[in-house]
């Protein structure tokens, strides 16, 4: 069996999700997504559980699509597991917090949108990547569009270009940007709030917070599924991440 990609760890009333795939920038592979599946599953379970966090080991949360398993195959179960990825983050009868050390790209962007609440360190940069490699981000569009306004999602759908962590704050990506000394201190006062609701209150609440994002994830996905796999499979795309995959060796 190869090695656990994502831990779980749970103590006083909080699970903590960690992506540990620091080999490839912790990339959306086949077997990160299914764990982290899994993980949260596990998490939403636990009955001693309130509120869980995501976070990284390493230096980067998640690079987005493993493009050495994308530039292989197709990406239909690939595309369709994000997005039953982020219904799940939305669904969840638990709270999920982001906890964002490190830099996001593109559909590593769609956890952060598909949570309840993001703390990002001020260092941190996000970037929507797709349209340089032939592509586009139409499975995370479903939780970032819900977030994002139309100008905003414009500018960096289209653009690709890398922004902060205060203008994802401003755009509402991120519900704050913090220095980064006082990232833990930042995330832990939001679990210690969390963890004083009651289950009932937190389920029932983040159940009518969500209701939008749910029905637009049910509304569209399949479809948006079909776009990124069938984009993927392209040639002008297979030809862009090869040539990228091949930059990256150099």
């Amino acid at each position: 069996m190869p090695d656990e990609l994502v831990h779980l760890e749970v103590a006083d009333a909080v699970a903590t999700v960690t992506l540990d795939s620091e080999h490839n920038r912790n990339a959306l592979s086949r077997q990160l997504v299914t764990e982290l599946g899994e993980r949260l599953s596990a998490a939403d379970a636990d009955a001693d559980v309130k509120a869980v966090l995501v976070r990284s080991a390493g230096t980067v949360f998640c690079s987005g699509a493993d493009l050495s398993e994308a530039a292989d195959g197709g990406m239909v179960d690939g595309a369709r597991a994000i997005v039953a990825l982020q219904r799940q983050i939305a669904t969840a009868g638990k709270p999920v917090v982001v906890e964002l050390g490190g830099p996001v790209r593109a559909g590593g962007v769609g956890i952060v949108g598909a949570a309840d609440i993001v703390v990002a360190a001020e260092s941190v940069t996000f970037a929507l990547t797709e349209v340089r490699l032939g592509l586009a981000p139409a499975v995370i569009s479903l939780s970032l569009l819900a977030k994002l306004s139309p100008r905003a999602a414009s500018d960096v759908f289209l653009t690709g270009r890398t922004f902060g962590a205060a203008e994802a704050e401003q755009m509402g990506l991120v519900t704050r940007s913090v220095p980064d000394d006082e990232l833990p201190g930042a995330v832990h006062g939001v679990l210690e709030d969390l963890t004083k609701g009651y289950p009932q209150g937190l389920r029932e609440t983040k159940s009518l917070l969500n209701h939008d994002l749910v029905a637009r994830i049910d509304a569209l996905g399949d479809d948006v599924a079909a776009q990124s796999a069938r984009l993927f499979g392209s040639d002008e795309a297979r030809g862009a991440m090869l040539a990228f995959l091949a930059s990256r060796k150099k």
